[in-house]
Formats: structure tokens, sequence, C-alpha cells
């Protein structure tokens, strides 16, 4: 009896021992892996930066405290700011003018419920940037609002507010390809390892 209970001692033992050092296994990430492939990745992401770069992006993304309007890319009229939260400054806030839907109409004020630029500590800014340096803000979380590349994907692809860019209204242009096209390229780039581009690409 006694050696029994000694027996069935160890093995309790043991199997604590054995529970502490199991390692967990590796959560799979929530985006496809591809190998790594510098080349097929950063060719991915030329075609994002196209679209980065076209005005329905670029404009809420410039590199000072106004908005920028139009496919010419001019400040916003009216002296409008950035403002801390990114939606204006003082008075002139964006949900002025800018309401929850496009209104309707040539050139009339396009609208979103979340209408307004990045705030004031996380800028996000596009306008300016090369694509090596665009790369790599999007991959920064201290830069991209804190997003690991899982997240930034879903924000490309799915964010409402980033698919307005396909919605416009009337009298502006659509970037240079359709949004599942975009989030394709998005997750290629990421899914072939991330690779930013050369200091020479343009």
């Amino acid at each position: 009896m006694r050696k029994l209970i000694v027996i069935t001692g160890i093995l309790f033992i043991g199997g604590l021992i054995t529970v502490a050092f199991r390692t967990e296994p590796a959560k799979p990430a929530s985006y496809p892996i591809l190998a790594k492939d510098s080349i097929g990745s950063v060719k991915a992401f030329m075609s994002v930066y196209k679209v980065l770069m076209s005005s329905r992006c670029m404009n809420c993304h410039p590199a000072g405290e106004s908005p920028l309007q139009g496919d010419d890319n001019h400040i916003h009229t009216m002296n409008v700011k950035r403002g801390v939260d990114g939606k204006g400054l003082y008075a002139a806030r964006c949900s002025n003018c800018h309401q929850a839907e496009n209104t309707t109409g040539l050139h009339m004020p396009p609208g979103n419920p979340k209408w307004g630029l990045p705030p004031s500590n996380m800028r996000m800014v596009f306008q300016g940037r090369t694509p090596r340096q665009l790369a790599l803000q999007l991959l920064d979380p201290k830069q991209n609002g804190g997003r690991t590349k899982a997240q930034l994907i879903d924000h490309m692809a799915k964010d409402d507010l980033v698919g307005w860019a396909w919605h416009p209204g009337d009298g502006r242009t659509l970037p240079p390809m359709s949004r599942p096209a975009f989030a394709a390229q998005v997750r290629l780039w990421i899914a072939k390892g991330a690779f930013a581009p050369s200091a020479k690409a343009k």
C-alpha cells in the first residue's frame, strides 16, 4: 500500500512538472504567410503605394496641418486645420460640413461617420513620402496607431473610412485599382515578408 502511495505521488509530481514546462503551441498569424520573397513583396507594395498616393488617400494624409482637396491636392479652403483629434480646430470642425454620407451633387462635401484626419499625435503622413519611407511608417506601431501587421491588413481591407475612397461622390477620381485588388496587394506584401522598397524606388 505504501509503495502504491509513493508511486502515485511520483506520477503526480511528474505530471505537474510536465504541465509546468509544456510550451504553448505558436498561434498562427491571422493572415497567410508565404515564403520570404523580397522582390514579390516590394512589387506588391509598389501597387499599394500608387493607391496611397492617389488624391482620395493622400488628401487626408497631408504633410501639413491642413487637409487637401481635389485631384490637384490643393489646400482645403476656409483655413481648416487638423486639431488634436483630427476632427478640426475650434469652431471649424469637420462635421460642420462633412456629414455621415456624401452630400448629393457634383463636388459636394464628401461624408463618412468617421470623417477627419489622423490625430496630431499619430499624423500618418503620406504626402511627400518615398515608397521606402511610407512602407516603414506603415509597419511601425509607433506611427500606425499601434497596429500589428494583421490589424494593418484589416484596416486597409475593411475600414469603412478607408473604403470611402472608392465611393467618393460625384466628380472625384477613384484610386488606380479596385478595393479588393488593393486589399489583395496589401496581403501579398505582408505575406511575402513585408519588405520595404529600396531608397532608390520611385
